[in-house]
């Protein structure tokens, strides 16, 4: 299996109501493939050189999960209110060590 992380981007339609995220997170569960996941709130970037580029407003929240490959992580954001909501899910797979 590989780990790979679902970044939500706050581009949804604001006007679609995003209440399913329990049942979302259900169906992720029952598939033995959720690793976790936390919304993203304010933060800064730090840099040694004292120049560091503004924080990105476009990320709102992340999933982990784990899948047999990008195919299979691609059809785990059906559902997802942000994707429903015509939102963008950006998949990255996560390096192995």
């Amino acid at each position: 299996m590989t780990d790979y992380i679902l970044l939500m981007h706050r581009d949804a339609d604001p006007d679609v109501d995003d209440t399913g995220w329990d049942a979302y997170f259900d169906k992720l569960s029952a598939t033995g493939m959720f690793q976790g996941g936390s919304s993203i709130g304010d933060g800064i970037c730090i840099n040694k050189a004292g120049r560091p580029p503004p924080v990105s407003a476009q990320l709102g929240g992340f999933i982990r999960i784990q899948a047999p490959d990008l195919a299979t992580a691609q059809t785990l954001v059906i559902g997802n209110p942000v994707f429903e909501a015509g939102g963008t899910i950006e998949i990255r797979e996560l390096p192995k060590d």
